[in-house]
């Protein structure tokens, strides 16, 4: 029995030594194909710079749906549909204005500023107040209505320089572009400024989703450039009679239909599980978003057209999801995951690309324990590629939505201190993009695709 038992367990060895064998061999094909062969850039390229800031709603954003539809047939790929989606519709409107004025010391003086995505507009008119300055929330609810009414409220936490991730940073900045003007309202304020959630000190200014609490009275919300808020900082100090002029043009129009892309190569053993891979197509309409998240986009077509290339036959089918609408209501991710669940799909697993297009590290996972530790089993395959990163816990919002249907939630995870020099800005252009890094992004992806096909990500239902 026991040489039966040892035979045995050298066969099960050589099997898996040979299947070993293959995945490297099948991703050194992989790497080879994208870095030799793949078109992620030239795409990106015409997204980019022929189409340009896709925000939702926009003729640009419709101009990007019609061209990744177009993009993927010309692909082949089995299948190329749209999924119907209503997206909120909101424009900026001519130029801000921010201007530090009623200081003997400070001013006049014209602060960088661009308004935050969903915000309501000032008119002609403006608003011109005193400004009271808080880091957080507990700080503004200390002033109280008494020392917050009838005047502008300017949040100035910087995001954290000691934290490595960048990402971490931000999230623990971006509640006050988020939630401050409501929270402001609530206490009497007339508007609010935020310090752009930037890495770096300098004059762009950074725009983003302000989400509006219902019942709350909607006051107007602008960001303003790491530089202008130093400033702001230092005449508050030096001048407690200074005063600040905001006006902005922007408004919410009624909402407008558009469209998820989805192409699709068909599995050939489980056709009725998913493998999905994607980023967001619409973008802010300041640059040309072509690090956010035009990258994701791009990369997530190269996955299925290098497997193509490649000649490989899918166990599952295998969907490049590009979603509408991530940046100022998440409508694309929401109406996928409830189409997948009305029509009874299973999803294995979903990766997102939402980072950047910059050097790939690893991936991060939101899933159970044997779904980590299956990801984590595949590192030594990456290494070769510079690749380490693996088994932190995130993944990406458009994906989110699938995470109680049992889908196991993967982040492309690449380099991230240069990101948030670009964010929601007017320098995120096709210019601040590397070939060679955007395509290796492209090939880790299509690599995890194939191993999470071939073998199953263990306990993601």
């Amino acid at each position: 029995m026991r040489i039966v038992n040892f035979v045995l367990i050298l066969a099960l060895l050589g099997i898996g030594s040979a299947n070993a064998q293959d995945d490297k061999e099948m991703l050194k094909s992989i790497f080879d194909e994208t870095l030799q062969h793949g078109e992620a850039y030239q795409k990106l390229d015409y997204l980019s710079n022929e189409i340009g800031g896709r925000l939702s709603g926009s003729p640009e954003a419709a101009a990007a749906v019609e061209w990744s539809k177009q993009t993927m047939k010309a692909y082949g790929f089995d299948t190329v549909f749209l999924q119907e989606v209503m997206v909120p519709h909101w424009v900026r409107g001519k130029k801000e204005i921010v201007k530090v004025t009623g200081s003997d010391i400070f001013g006049p003086m014209e602060l960088k500023t661009c308004a935050l995505g969903n915000s309501v507009g000032t008119g002609d008119q403006g608003v011109l107040a005193s400004v009271v300055e808080v880091k957080d929330f507990d700080e503004l609810k200390k002033l109280g209505k008494s020392g917050v009414a009838g005047k502008i409220v300017f949040f100035s936490r910087p995001m954290d320089p000691t934290l490595i991730s960048t990402f971490a940073a931000y999230g623990g900045a971006v509640d006050q572009r988020a939630k401050g003007a409501s929270e402001a309202a609530k206490l009497g304020a007339l508007a609010v400024v935020v310090r752009s959630m930037a890495s770096n000190d300098d004059d762009i200014p950074h725009t983003g989703g302000l989400v509006y609490e219902k019942g709350v009275k909607q006051i107007p919300g602008v960001a303003i450039s790491t530089n202008s808020a130093n400033y702001l900082s230092r005449a508050l100090k030096g001048d407690a009679n200074t005063k600040l002029y905001i006006e902005t043009h922007c408004e919410m129009l009624p909402e407008v239909l558009s469209y998820n892309v989805i192409g699709e190569m068909t599995g050939t053993s489980k056709p009725n599980e998913y493998i999905v891979v994607g980023g967001h197509l619409d973008s802010w309409d300041l640059g040309d978003g072509a690090h956010d998240d035009g990258a994701g986009c791009v990369q997530s077509i190269e996955v299925l057209r290098t497997l193509k290339a490649l000649n490989y036959k899918p166990k599952h089918s295998i969907r490049a999801v590009m979603y509408m609408n991530e940046e100022n209501g998440l409508r694309g991710g929401l109406k996928y995951a409830e189409l997948a669940k009305k029509n009874k799909e299973k999803h294995l697993a979903a990766i997102e690309s939402d980072r950047g297009g910059f050097t790939p590290k690893g991936f991060t996972i939101s899933g159970t324990k044997k779904a980590v530790s299956t990801l984590e089993s595949w590192k030594e395959l990456f290494e070769p590629y510079g690749i380490y990163d693996f088994g932190k816990p995130g993944s990406g919002a458009d994906i989110g939505p699938l995470e109680d249907q049992g889908t196991a939630l993967i982040g492309f995870l690449p380099d991230s201190q240069r990101y948030f020099n670009y964010h929601h800005t007017d320098a995120d252009t096709f210019d601040k993009i590397d070939k060679r890094e955007l395509e290796m992004g492209a090939a880790s992806m299509a690599a995890l695709v194939y191993l999470i096909d071939q073998h199953g990500i263990d306990g993601a239902h």
